[in-house]
């Protein structure tokens, strides 16, 4: 089955996987499982390029103008017809010193074009992004030319600040018909793709739609996604904390990760430990987004009552993942109103685990993909790597053996520097336990020890993740 067909239900989708064990779920499989169950939102909305920042285009943009709009000059210099380079002076028989001299006829300027006509032999004065006269083709740096003036001529020039000298000399040997000049259309032909359908709109990007005089484009609606965590022993803060309590982190962190990424985040706050809130809140959440995202309830505790309401309203599979941290995962499809889906709406799920460092995992290497792909995003923005997603990944050299099982993924935080040899290196933060989130804090990137990989010594190259310039 093609990531582009439709499965009917995520159970059908699975079936036709031979190799399926949900107790061991290797990481690539379950990332190739979200990409082919999830399809993207189908809703556009038009905005000003200003606040289309950060959006995924709906739609291909086409230049509808050359760009440039005319052959003009790369730099300041002289611009003359390049046949005349066959006209060379020769002194001392030396081919390092043939030279050309040219008369100067006049001056182009950025905005303001030369409009007299050159002839073989002369040259035009012209600054960078001026118009090229219309029978000149090359241009030769200022700092390569030889200025021809007697003091008189050289007085008139710094005056007028034209460059009016009668004549430069030039050494034809170092330059070659056509050079310097950048073509009409060169950069952007009429009618050729700007910016493809699925892009995710950056800096560069809204320069480019303003050099072209496009105003607004088409890009899809920001993906909504409900968040919750679950627990009677999860407090908001501002509650007081009572024993065996702890503040919900996992809402910030997902809040952080999610707002980067561009989202609409309806926040459900703490849902308890209850049946009746549990439905209430599933319901909700699959009424008005477009994805869901829990953290805790997805283990086989006996209070877990997250799981259960998952099987009731969803098309759910739970899964225990080959990887470390983060284990447990539910993923699927909530409906609103199971009993009637031709009117319930529904959203997908995902159930990640309540540690706080493993929520952390399972958003960067699952969620973030399926989200980018519901988004509308592109091949563009999902380029696979050996992680099997979109995330780059970088070599570094590990500075500290790492002790690795092999037969499952691993994640441990990382701090990368630069070694004296110009090397990325990379030590861990101490104790990886799932639960201590200061270690991601302190974190600037992941060491990604992949599935098949056995303990690393001392020395060897290792996969990382950077933090920094994540969306």
């Amino acid at each position: 089955m093609s990531a582009n067909t439709p499965a009917a239900n995520l159970h059908h989708l699975l079936s036709c996987l031979s190799d399926y064990d949900p107790n061991s779920l290797p990481v690539a499989q379950a990332q190739q499982i979200i990409q082919l169950f999830v399809t993207p939102i189908d809703s556009v909305e038009k905005l000003a390029i200003r606040q289309a920042l950060g959006r995924v285009l709906a739609a291909d943009v086409l230049s509808g103008i050359n760009v440039p709009a005319y052959d003009n000059s790369a730099m300041d210099g002289y611009a003359f017809i390049g046949s005349d380079l066959q006209k060379k002076a020769t002194d001392n028989s030396d081919p390092t010193n043939q030279t050309l001299t040219l008369k100067v006829v006049g001056a182009a300027y950025a905005g303001r074009a030369f409009e007299g006509a050159v002839q073989p032999g002369e040259c035009v004065r012209i600054m960078t992004g001026a118009v090229m006269p219309s029978s000149c083709d090359t241009v030769i740096p200022q700092e390569w030319t030889v200025e021809i003036s007697d003091s008189k001529q050289a007085t008139e020039s710094k005056q007028s600040n034209l460059g009016n000298l009668k004549q430069i000399r030039i050494p034809a040997a170092q330059i070659n018909a056509g050079d310097n000049r950048r073509l009409k259309g060169e950069d952007l032909a009429i009618g050729t793709t700007a910016l493809s359908k699925g892009k995710i709109l950056r800096p560069a990007d809204l320069g480019l739609l303003a050099s072209l005089g496009v105003a607004e484009v088409a890009v899809q609606r920001r993906l909504r996604v409900a968040i919750f965590s679950t627990g009677d022993e999860l407090r908001s803060l501002g509650e007081t904390l009572d024993l065996g309590c702890v503040y919900d982190s996992n809402r910030y962190t997902l809040y952080g990760m999610l707002t980067r990424l561009g989202c609409e985040i309806i926040d459900m706050g703490v849902i308890k430990d209850d049946p009746i809130s549990l439905e209430a809140a599933f319901r909700s959440a699959g009424e008005n987004a477009d994805a869901i995202i829990t953290s805790g309830g997805v283990s086989v505790g006996a209070a877990d009552y997250t799981k259960q309401m998952m099987e009731k309203l969803g098309d759910v599979a739970f899964w225990s993942i080959a990887m470390r941290p983060g284990r447990p995962m539910a993923f699927g499809k909530i409906q609103s109103n199971k009993s009637d889906q031709a009117n319930g709406k529904g959203a997908y799920l995902f159930g990640l685990p309540g540690n706080p460092v493993a929520v952390m995992v399972s958003f960067y290497f699952f969620v973030r993909d399926a989200l980018l792909h519901m988004m509308g995003a592109g091949a563009a923005e999902s380029t696979s790597t050996t992680s099997s997603t979109s995330l780059p990944l970088v070599p570094a050299i590990s500075s500290v053996a790492l002790r690795k099982r092999a037969g499952r993924t691993e994640y441990q935080r990382g701090i990368v520097s630069v070694a004296t040899n110009g090397q990325l290196q990379v030590s861990i933060t101490g104790s990886q336990g799932s639960g201590i989130l200061r270690s991601m804090s302190e974190a600037n990137c992941m060491v990604v020890l992949h599935h098949d990989q056995a303990d690393i010594a001392a020395g060897e190259k290792v996969d990382i993740l950077l933090f920094e310039g994540l969306i």
